[in-house]
């Protein structure tokens, strides 16, 4: 079982929801973690609740996954801090929902610059020092990235895009000891989805526990994609 006590962890979109939930469990196996939000005031308030629990520290940055200056910005305050990375988790996402006759251009570009090529952006910031700890590549895609829906066509798409990439790349990293997997959650009760109170949804907690159980699997077993649903969601 590998040890997750001292690790250092750099969490996209971790102020609220999944990349929260991932960034709570982390620290209480005692890792350093960094977490980014496009806000400063959302990235303290966060990392405010992170330090009321025990185990390693926290960081938190304003950084954009959707610029890569951004994200090299971000990755070079984590080196400065702790000296290494050791751990990305690409959770940075957003979703608009229209048919396509409603959904804008700016909603298109948004969503896949950020769902996408903010993962990518995030990937090539980080490849440099991953590649110096042996470490961990980890993005948050869905169902969605598998299952179609009307009124789905850009996060669809972006999902869709994400996990075929990162299993090309979980391809093209193995060669340097960095193990890479995409998780793929259904319902999740965040902000991100209505009814964010069900208890029947998959809950944050239960990310970060996953997050948690990967990174402790021996070296050579690697699940490169998990596909995670709620276990009795409500009867149509």
């Amino acid at each position: 079982m590998q040890e997750i006590n001292e690790k250092v962890v750099l969490i996209t979109g971790g102020s609220k929801g999944i990349g929260y939930g991932i960034a709570e469990a982390l620290k209480r196996e005692g890792a350093k973690v960094a977490i980014t939000s496009r806000s400063q005031s959302s990235a303290d308030k966060a990392i405010g609740s992170l330090n009321k629990i025990s185990g390693g520290a926290a960081l938190g940055i304003e950084a954009d996954v959707r610029d890569l200056e951004s994200q090299k910005n971000a990755v070079k305050k984590v080196l400065d801090k702790w000296g290494k990375l050791d751990v990305l988790v690409a959770n940075a996402g957003l979703g608009h929902f229209a048919s396509i006759e409603e959904l804008t251009k700016d909603q298109w570009n948004e969503t896949i610059d950020t769902n996408l090529t903010g993962v990518f952006y995030s990937i090539k910031a980080s490849l440099k020092a991953l590649k110096k700890t042996e470490g961990y590549f980890i993005t948050i895609s869905s169902l969605a990235g598998t299952n179609f829906f009307a009124g789905g066509s850009a996060y669809n798409a972006s999902k869709f895009g994400l996990t075929g990439f990162t299993q090309a790349v979980m391809l093209d990293l193995r060669q340097y000891g960095i193990k890479t997997t995409t998780i793929m959650p259904g319902s999740v009760a965040t902000e991100f989805s209505s009814g964010s109170d069900a208890e029947w949804k998959i809950q944050i907690e239960d990310i970060g526990q996953m997050t948690v159980d990967l990174l402790k699997l021996p070296p050579r077993t690697l699940p490169s994609k998990i596909e995670v649903r709620p276990t009795m969601p409500p009867k149509r």
